[in-house]
């Protein structure tokens, strides 16, 4: 029989309340208190407690205070990844984010879905889709990504969008829900 955490990853209804993933949950949010309270010249600090928060990370990577996310263990991210100031990600499925990826502000990455059925709902089952952004991407602040969501690489995603359907390469993309704008070279 598949665990909770299983299940989560396989985009299946879990119980969020599961002891296994209520101490995954409650020791991100102690790396991510710890990175929140680190100061900007503390850099080799600020890297290592994001390799230790998330699943997989390139040598190069930068992420502002605030951050937040559900497990952190579920968030790949590739080569020369910043991430401006009060970054969400809420990884009960996987994120995977290519190289060369910026994110400016408040940027929030949502993979957990809720029943529609209110009695499901009520229950407080969840469940989860992945994300993924490709490499050379840009998503602009205030900008939400919305779960199952993949974005191709060169994408750029315009402040405020809200993507709720995926994308392919070498585009803008804007406004909510989010479509295409222009193409790009």
């Amino acid at each position: 029989m598949p665990s909770e955490f299983e299940k989560m990853l396989n985009g299946e209804y879990y119980n969020p309340f599961d002891p296994e993933l209520t101490a995954l949950r409650k020791n991100a949010r102690e790396l991510f208190e710890r990175l929140n309270q680190t100061s900007m010249g503390e850099l080799s600090k600020r890297t290592k407690i994001i390799k230790s928060l998330f699943g997989s990370t390139g040598k190069r990577i930068y992420v502002e205070s605030n951050f937040r996310c559900d497990y952190g263990v579920n968030i790949h991210v590739g080569e020369n990844f910043y991430a401006n100031f009060d970054c969400v990600i809420l990884d009960v499925a996987e994120v995977r984010i290519g190289d060369n990826c910026l994110m400016a502000p408040q940027v929030g990455i949502y993979t957990p879905g809720h029943p529609l059925d209110r009695q499901e709902r009520v229950s407080g089952l969840e469940f989860g889709l992945p994300i993924t952004i490709g490499n050379d991407c840009w998503i602009g602040g205030h900008a939400v990504i919305n779960p199952g969501v993949t974005l191709g690489d060169n994408v750029v995603v315009a402040s405020g969008a809200v993507v709720t359907k995926s994308f392919g390469d070498n585009v803008v993309i804007g406004g909510n829900p989010a479509r295409v704008l222009k193409q790009l070279d």
